[in-house]
C-alpha cells in the first residue's frame, strides 16, 4: 500500500467539512430566529452547492431559513445539502483508498432507492408528522430541546413501528429521541454533539422523504465466499457481527462483500458470551472459526454488497486462510457503489492488507510505520469476544484491517494479524472463537453466557405464564 497517498491532502476536503460544522454550529441555537453568524452558515451551505442540481431548492431554503421563514421542504433541501456534501467528502476519500491500494474503482449498482411501495404510501400522514417534528428540533435548535417537545416523537414512533415498511425510520426517529431526552434541558448541556446529532437529523429528516427508503435491487449470487475477517459491534442491549469477505462468482470478477447478523442481548452477557447469541443465526461465523471458505448457490446480495445471508443456500467449503485470501485478491477484487444516503467518512470500512511495518507507540496509542507514513491504529475497536488483542496487534508483521476515517485521519483497525513466534507465522483473528473456543477466558465466558441466559428465559417464563 502507498502510505503517502493517505498522507497527501485531498483538494476541498478541508473546506467542505468546514462548511458542514458551521452549518451543524448554527442548529445549536435553531433556525427559529438566525443570528448573523448562523445566516451565514446557511448561505455557505448553499453556496457549495451551487453548482449541483440542488442549487436552486437550497438557494431558496437559505433564503427562507435566514428569514427565520423556513418550511419543512425549505429544511428538506438544507438536509440533502448537507448529506451531499458529506457524500463528496466520503467518496473523495473513498477513491483516494482505492488509489492508495491499486484496487479497481467501485462497480456501478446503487444509482439510489426503489420506488416507494404501497405501504411506503399509506403511512405517508406518519411520515409528515416525523417531519413536522424534526423540523421542530431545527427551529428550537439543541439548547432548546425540552422533555415535551422530544416527547413530540414517541406517538409518531409508536405508529410506525408496526410496519415492517416504516419501521427503519421508526427505529432512527425512536432511536435519536431517546438520545436527546437522556440530554434535557439542552440549556444546560456543557457539550453538545454537533456532528453526531446534525447527522441523525439530516438522515431521519430525508428518510421521511416518500420513497427514500425503497428496496434496494437484489441478485443471486453462486460461487465460493473467502472471508477475511469479522467486526464486532457490541452495545449494551445489543451486539452485530459483520463478516467482511471476497466473493468468488463461479464467471466474473471477485469483489467485496459483507454478510451481518445481530442479536437483542442483556447487558449481562459479555466478551466470548456474544457468540451464543450470534452463532445459532449464521453458519457463517462457525467457517470464519474454522478457517473455512463457503461455497454459496444463488446467495442473495444488495448492490451494496451486502450478502442478505440464508443458511439454506450456503455449505462448508475448503480451507481458506485469510492472509492467503488478502495476498492473492484483496487487491484485485471490486468494491460495490455505495447508495447515495449512506455516502458519509463514518461509513468508510474499506478492507486491506499491510504488511511490512514496524510497530510503536506514540501518544499513548499504536502506530505502524509504513513506507511514506504512520498509520494510527484503532486498537479500541477489537472486540472482547476473541484473542485479537492491543498486545497481539503490536507484536505483529501483518494484519488484515479495515481502513477508517476518523476525526481528520485515517485509522486503521485490525482484523486478524498475523505474528512470528519461534520462527512459525502465528495468527490472532478477532472471529477466532465465533464458532467455538477451547481458550480458558473464552470457555469462562461461554459458561456465564449461557447461565445468564438460562436464567433470563426462566424469568421470562414465569412472567408468560402469570
Amino acid at each position: 500500500m502507498r502510505g503517502d497517498l493517505l498522507s497527501d491532502p485531498v483538494e476541498g476536503l478541508d473546506e467542505a467539512l468546514a462548511v458542514v460544522d458551521a452549518f451543524d454550529e448554527a442548529l445549536v441555537a435553531g433556525l427559529l430566529r438566525p443570528g448573523p453568524a448562523q445566516a451565514a452558515a446557511v448561505v455557505g451551505l448553499a453556496e457549495a452547492v451551487a453548482g449541483t442540481p440542488l442549487a436552486a431548492r437550497v438557494a431558496e431554503a437559505a433564503d427562507r431559513a435566514t428569514a427565520g421563514a423556513a418550511g419543512e421542504d425549505h429544511f428538506v433541501a438544507l438536509a440533502a445539502a448537507r448529506c451531499a456534501l458529506l457524500g463528496s467528502v466520503h467518496d473523495a476519500l473513498t477513491q483516494r483508498i482505492d488509489e492508495a491500494v491499486g484496487r479497481p474503482a467501485a462497480e456501478d449498482g446503487a444509482a439510489g432507492p426503489g420506488p416507494a411501495s404501497a405501504a411506503a404510501d399509506r403511512g405517508s400522514n406518519l411520515l409528515a408528522a416525523a417531519r413536522s417534528w424534526l423540523c421542530d428540533l431545527a427551529r428550537a435548535g439543541w439548547r432548546g430541546i425540552d422533555h415535551e417537545r422530544v416527547a413530540g416523537a414517541a406517538p409518531v414512533v409508536s405508529a410506525m413501528l408496526p410496519d415492517p415498511v416504516l419501521r427503519r425510520r421508526a427505529t432512527l426517529l425512536d432511536g435519536f429521541a431517546a438520545e436527546l431526552a437522556a440530554s434535557c434541558p439542552g440549556a444546560t448541556l456543557e457539550r453538545v454533539p454537533l456532528r453526531r446529532w446534525a447527522d441523525l437529523w439530516s438522515r431521519a429528516l430525508l428518510l421521511t422523504v416518500p420513497g427514500s427508503a425503497g428496496e434496494s435491487a437484489v441478485t443471486p449470487v453462486t460461487g465460493r465466499l473467502l472471508p477475511l475477517g469479522v467486526d464486532v459491534q457490541e452495545h449494551a442491549t445489543a451486539v452485530q457481527a459483520q463478516v467482511h469477505a471476497v466473493f468468488e462468482p463461479a464467471d466474473g470478477v471477485p469483489r467485496l462483500v459483507r454478510a451481518g447478523v445481530a442479536a437483542p442481548k442483556p447487558d449481562t452477557v459479555v466478551g466470548a458470551g456474544l457468540w451464543q447469541l450470534l452463532r445459532p443465526r449464521m453458519s457463517l461465523l462457525g467457517a470464519v472459526s474454522e478457517g473455512r471458505s463457503m461455497e454459496l448457490d444463488a446467495m442473495p446480495v444488495t448492490a451494496e454488497g451486502d450478502l442478505l445471508w440464508d443458511d439454506e443456500r450456503a455449505r462448508p467449503g475448503e480451507p481458506a486462510d485469510a492472509f492467503a485470501t488478502a495476498r492473492v485478491m484483496l487487491s484485485t477484487a471490486v468494491a460495490a457503489r455505495v447508495a447515495p444516503m449512506d455516502r458519509h467518512p463514518v461509513r468508510i470500512a474499506v478492507p486491506v492488507l499491510l504488511e511490512g511495518y514496524t510497530a510503536r507507540s506514540e501518544d499513548d496509542r499504536l502506530v505502524f510505520d509504513l513506507p511514506g507514513r504512520s498509520l494510527a491504529v484503532d486498537t479500541d475497536r477489537a472486540p472482547a469476544a476473541g484473542p485479537l488483542t492491543p498486545e497481539a496487534v503490536a507484536a505483529s508483521h501483518s494484519c488484515v484491517g479495515l481502513l477508517r476515517w476518523d476525526a481528520g485521519e485515517f485509522l486503521l483497525q485490525p482484523l486478524a494479524v498475523e505474528a512470528t513466534v519461534r520462527k512459525k507465522a502465528v495468527a490472532a483473528h478477532a472471529g477466532a472463537w465465533a464458532g467455538g473456543t477451547t481458550d480458558k477466558a473464552g470457555v469462562r465466558a461461554e459458561k456465564a453466557a449461557t447461565d445468564a441466559v438460562t436464567v433470563l428465559r426462566e424469568r421470562a417464563g414465569r412472567l408468560l405464564r402469570k
